[in-house]
């Protein structure tokens, strides 16, 4: 992966110019407009969403909906546990990268490498770029969260072929566990519907 400060090795976009635009001022723009459309009832305060990942043309205002519910909550959420699936690079149980930032047009975030390190030691997930440097569902899901949220980590999961107890299992690592939720962390979906030709 190329590195962007020195030290930082980082996921560069993969998708900028065909699901969304490349231009960072367009593709500021396009997100501004779509939350724009979106009017929330008051009192939403989600602990998760689901949204779904496709190009900004064909699913954007489905995403922006969803987006738009995390205004309230700008300063107060700090860590986004982002899950995916795998689409180009068959991945057996659930992949983290080594990377220490994800990078759009619009700027990087920061990896949660701590919060990664807690689900190291399980046995079906891996380290690796592989499935995360070709991967739109979560790439496409950033510039929404880089417009709505004000300073957040993220921690990216690209789930392939993988039991829903083990995913389960990765989620309650990361939530904390029990019945305490951490109101800093947001659990984001990007909708997991297998595509079958």
């Amino acid at each position: 992966m190329p590195t962007g400060l020195p030290g930082t090795r980082t996921r560069p976009p993969a998708l900028a110019g065909a699901f969304y635009p490349r231009d960072p001022g367009r593709l500021q723009r396009r997100v501004l407009d779509l939350l724009a459309e979106i009017i929330v009832p008051a009192n939403i305060v989600p602990k998760a969403l689901i949204a779904p990942h496709a190009g900004y043309v064909y699913s954007g205002h489905v995403a922006a909906a969803a987006f738009a519910t995390l205004r309230d909550r700008r300063a107060s959420i700090t860590r986004v546990v982002l899950i995916g699936p795998a689409h180009y690079v068959y991945v057996r149980g659930i992949a983290v990268p080594t990377v220490d930032a994800l990078v759009t047009p619009v700027g990087s975030v920061p990896v949660d490498i701590e919060a990664l390190s807690t689900i190291d030691a399980l046995q079906f997930v891996t380290r690796t770029d592989a499935p995360h440097a070709p991967e739109h569902s979560l790439e496409v899901e950033l510039p929404f969260l880089q417009t709505v949220l004000s300073s957040f980590k993220v921690v990216p999961l690209v789930v392939g072929d993988a039991h829903p107890q083990d995913v389960a299992h990765v989620l309650r690592r990361l939530w904390g566990g029990g019945g305490n939720i951490d109101r800093s962390q947001l659990r984001f979906i990007p909708a997991m519907r297998r595509h079958v030709a």
